[in-house]
């Protein structure tokens, strides 16, 4: 197969529409396949155990066309939707029938969830039905189905190709950053055309943001303060406010799907619109604002090999805000010292912001990533490097970002395991 081929494979297994958080999606998504396996109309009981990292990121955020938020109510939904065809997109056959059915398997206490010892994402539902049962297993991304069972016999898996085919080629010790690139500057426009979609489809979650004013309304203040001359409407904050009044959209739960990057929907925020919004400024053409969301994409796929699919660090803010500045200064000209540049840039500023899971307060998070990346760029366009010799930044960027890795894991693996008991704890507290 040739290179230009694993990248298309690449960009199809990690760019793909969600409807929700993907947390929730694919707990969603595993009761989905549960449930389509055990073949009953209603299930009778829907048990869920999951790592850390998706706990805390489904424990707070809003579950589209629901009103609610958890992981519980999306476990529910999945197992009564039994469409795991639509991955994380299940939740959008969400019908007021379907929801109501979900509150009583709820009030009933038919959904139970808990916590496994697994590092990484790592989903497993049972389905239970008058006298069978049916496993489903997620683990490693948001749609890699590693095992699908009844009553304890194995049935087939072909969910788990594309994602474990993508993995194996970022993990080919051949496979570089610039080589990546490369290859996306060297391909015919005809496979980034798919990203025009991307642009419309998280463009519009900004906008809803905006005119409903949503979640913590973010995006929608920062415009407030610019119509009031107390802030000026220049490249940096009209990313921001793109880009954090998505997430507002996103994050109150509000029935609006994204494009995702790496299976997360912030991170297709956080790749996308930065980039959108110098586009749109500096009037750059289309095929050429499809490249580089392209290259923004696969450096936060590259990155994300490094420092797992959900871990301690914010990937919104060392990943796909990283992906986004290197393709910005690519957009703008720069050259590929300065693409490396940028890069490391990123990860000398960033790195350390942590995930303490998903919540309307991540459209906080995603405005800075988003404002950063658009700095980084703009002053890497102007030779402004951090040196070699700066903390975790070697002289390759391919090092720089291995080295991001290990401060993730096994570097915060103790920093996740604390953030994990500071909200097990609160949730103990009583509500005010």
């Amino acid at each position: 197969m040739k290179f230009q081929d694993e990248v298309i494979t690449l960009i199809q297994a990690g760019v793909k529409p969600a409807l929700g958080c993907t947390e929730p999606g694919a707990v969603a998504l595993a009761a989905a396949y549960a449930s389509q396996a055990l073949g009953e109309e209603s299930p009778q009981k829907v048990e869920v155990c999951v790592d850390s990292n998706v706990y805390k990121n489904g424990v707070a955020v809003g579950i589209p066309g629901t009103g609610k938020v958890g992981l519980a109510i999306a476990a529910a939904l999945g197992a009564l939707i039994k469409e795991p065809a639509l991955e994380l997109s299940v939740l959008s056959r969400i019908t007021p029938e379907l929801l109501s059915l979900a509150d009583a398997m709820l009030a009933g206490d038919k959904v139970d969830i808990s916590l496994n010892e697994h590092q990484g994402l790592h989903i497993e539902v049972k389905v239970f039905g008058a006298k069978r049962v049916a496993r489903a297993v997620i683990d490693g991304s948001h749609t890699n189905l590693i095992l699908l069972e009844i009553d304890g016999a194995t049935l087939s898996c072909k969910a788990a190709a594309a994602a474990a085919k993508s993995v194996a080629i970022m993990n080919n010790a051949e496979v570089t950053l610039a080589g990546i690139i490369s290859a996306v500057e060297e391909m015919p426009g005809e496979p980034f055309a798919f990203f025009a979609e991307s642009i419309r489809m998280n463009q519009a979650a900004a906008q809803a943001g905006l005119k409903g004013r949503l979640g913590m309304a973010i995006g929608a203040n920062f415009q407030d303060m610019i119509n009031e001359k107390i802030l000026t409407d220049d490249l940096v904050l009209y990313a921001k406010i793109l880009t954090a009044a998505a997430a507002d959209a996103r994050m109150s739960g509000e029935n609006i799907p994204v494009m995702s990057v790496a299976g997360s929907g912030n991170h297709g925020l956080t790749a996308i619109l930065p980039v959108v919004a110098v586009a749109e400024r500096l009037n750059v053409p289309q095929e050429k604002l499809c490249r580089a969301l392209a290259i923004s994409a696969l450096t936060t796929l590259y990155i994300k090999t490094y420092t797992g699919s959900l871990s301690a660090l914010c990937g919104c803010a060392v990943a796909a805000a990283t992906g986004a500045s290197a393709a910005i200064v690519w957009m703008m000209g720069g050259s590929r010292e300065q693409i490396d540049g940028a890069i490391k840039n990123m990860i000398a500023n960033l790195t350390g912001m942590i995930c303490d899971g998903g919540k309307v307060g991540c459209a906080l998070k995603l405005s800075t990533a988003a404002g950063v990346a658009v700095e980084t760029a703009l002053l890497t366009l102007k030779n402004v490097l951090v040196p070699d010799s700066n903390g975790i930044i070697f002289q390759s960027t391919d090092d720089s970002i291995r080295n991001l890795g290990m401060v993730s894991s096994p570097g915060m693996l103790e920093t996740d395991k604390v953030i994990l008991e500071i909200m097990l704890e609160k949730g103990k507290q009583p509500s005010l």
